[in-house]
């Protein structure tokens, strides 16, 4: 009995990791129906970065390393990215509103 569960391990029959994606192998993970991706959102998981998004990368990892730090909390986040110059300069809207905005096309009057 021993014998035949290490066989099917070792031939992938084993029941319990037929819907296991690896994500360690860059495999794209299931997306339920209905759910896209913004173009914005699918160019980074494509490896396709702006200016600015592969400055504030190579800045969190530069945090991370000088102090340690795999996972570093939100406020050392906004710490990074105070460093980087960005400042609150408008009163806050709400997340829906942005999105809503940035997706309208501008019309010149």
């Amino acid at each position: 009995m021993g014998e035949e569960h290490s066989e099917e391990r070792r031939t992938g029959k084993d029941s319990r990791r037929k819907n296991v994606v690896d994500r360690r192998l860059g495999l794209d993970r299931r997306r339920g129906p209905g759910r896209r991706r913004s173009d914005e959102r699918k160019a980074a998981e494509e490896g396709q970065m702006s200016d600015e998004q592969f400055e504030f990368l190579m800045a969190i990892d530069e945090y991370k390393k000088k102090n340690t730090r795999p996972f570093p909390t939100w406020t050392e986040i906004l710490e990074v990215i105070k460093a980087l110059g960005y400042r609150k300069v408008a009163e806050p809207h709400s997340l829906e509103q942005f999105k809503k905005e940035e997706k309208q096309p501008q019309v010149a009057k």
